[in-house]
């Protein structure tokens, strides 16, 4: 092949590759746009330069065919949350992960096949890492009012926030309004979970906007919230964008 016919080619794919990001949503960085897809409940894709970001892939109700993760690009990256089925589930991610590095939580890690574990990194809160290029910080996603602490006990679940040139993107996970969220500072793009008993109702979702001020919020994990309720209780403090996430 001619230096000419390979750098035809070579466009000619990452062409193809960016045709088939799918996108919802997109966010400007100084490195270049990040296509945000949501999937379904907590799963979605960012696909940035190229490459793609699968987070939290697992069914919708009791449809664990893969087919809808693997019909999507192949992702680089997989961020696992935390354990629970709707956010981890093992025969989806070995049907997603084999040019993947997963990134996950210990209690994920315990609950993983030999074949899985080979390709996980373990992040606790609190840890920093880079992988496919990408900035990672862990952050701890857990509940906070007495009576749903056994939902999501304190240590166990990652949220991670991503950086993406000069953009931050906060992926939260299962958790309440904790004092680690409250503290962050700099984000630019939020995706928060508002479904009681198990995470945030729409009032304290709404409250921790407020103090830590996002630019853009994705209200997710929202199965039975009114997320225009939220929106409207957020008021100006942020940019509340609602994403299809459930069938309508």
């Amino acid at each position: 092949m001619t230096l000419r016919l390979a750098a035809v080619f070579a466009a000619a794919t990452l062409a193809t590759s960016a045709a088939l990001a799918q996108s919802d949503d997109t966010l400007a960085t100084s490195a270049g746009d990040v296509a945000i897809h949501a999937i379904h409940h907590a799963a979605l894709t960012l696909t940035f330069n190229g490459t793609t970001i699968l987070v939290d892939p697992a069914p919708l109700g009791q449809n664990a065919d893969p087919a809808e993760f693997t019909a999507l690009p192949a992702p680089a990256l997989i961020l696992v949350t935390h354990d629970h089925g709707d956010h981890f589930n093992v025969p989806i991610l070995q049907a997603v992960s084999a040019s993947a590095t997963i990134v996950a939580p210990q209690a994920v890690f315990d609950k993983m096949p030999d074949d899985l574990k080979a390709r996980t990194k373990v992040m606790k809160n609190g840890d920093k890492l880079e992988v496919a290029g990408i900035p990672i910080e862990a952050v701890p996603a857990y509940n906070t009012t007495p009576e749903r602490l056994k939902n999501h006990p304190k240590g166990v679940g990652n949220g991670y926030v991503l950086t993406f040139g000069d953009k931050h993107v906060y992926i939260a996970g299962d958790t309440e309004g904790t004092p680690e969220m409250l503290a962050l500072t700099g984000i630019d793009v939020a995706f928060l979970p508002m479904n009681l008993p198990y995470t945030m109702s729409i009032d304290q979702a709404a409250d921790a906007v407020k103090a830590f001020k996002p630019k853009v919020v994705y209200p997710y994990h929202s199965q039975g919230s009114d997320v225009a309720a939220f929106k409207a209780k957020v008021g100006d403090a942020a940019d509340v964008r609602l994403l299809q996430w459930y069938p309508s």
